[in-house]
């Protein structure tokens, strides 16, 4: 049985970091500003590792599966109505940009950080309010 304590405590981390992002970042200076590009993509980053942690656990404890990689896990959340598909793609794509900052895999391209700021935050939110959502159905 999937922990509501614990999974409610990464989702309101999630939400900080997004409040964060909103209210501190200035992705207009993200690609000038070496500050600016390290805050964002550090707070990008713990919040998506947050989304996976929880997304592990969820898949851990209700058994939903046994994934091969982390964008899987995201698959088998909407494959079990925890999120919706659409979110799925979105999520996944994440994953690969968290590789990136945190792996190195390549070099990050502060045109894609601004992007996911300014774009993509509400994937992150959409995600926080279904898992919310399905904890307390």
């Amino acid at each position: 049985m999937t922990d509501v304590d614990l999974v409610a405590k990464k989702l309101t981390f999630i939400e900080t970091c997004l409040r964060e992002l909103r209210e501190l970042a200035h992705p207009e200076l993200i690609e000038r500003d070496l500050r600016e590009e390290r805050f964002v993509a550090h707070t990008l980053q713990l919040a998506i590792r947050a989304a996976l942690d929880i997304a592990s656990h969820i898949v851990s404890d209700e058994r939903l599966g046994e994934p091969e990689t982390n964008r899987q896990l995201f698959e088998l959340l909407a494959e079990n109505g925890w999120i919706p598909w659409e979110s799925a793609g979105p999520l996944t794509r994440m994953v690969g940009f968290r590789n990136i900052l945190v792996h190195g895999y390549q070099e990050v391209d502060r045109t894609v950080v601004r992007d996911v700021v300014e774009n993509r935050l509400e994937d992150l939110d959409t995600y926080a309010v279904a898992i919310r959502g399905r904890l307390h159905s």
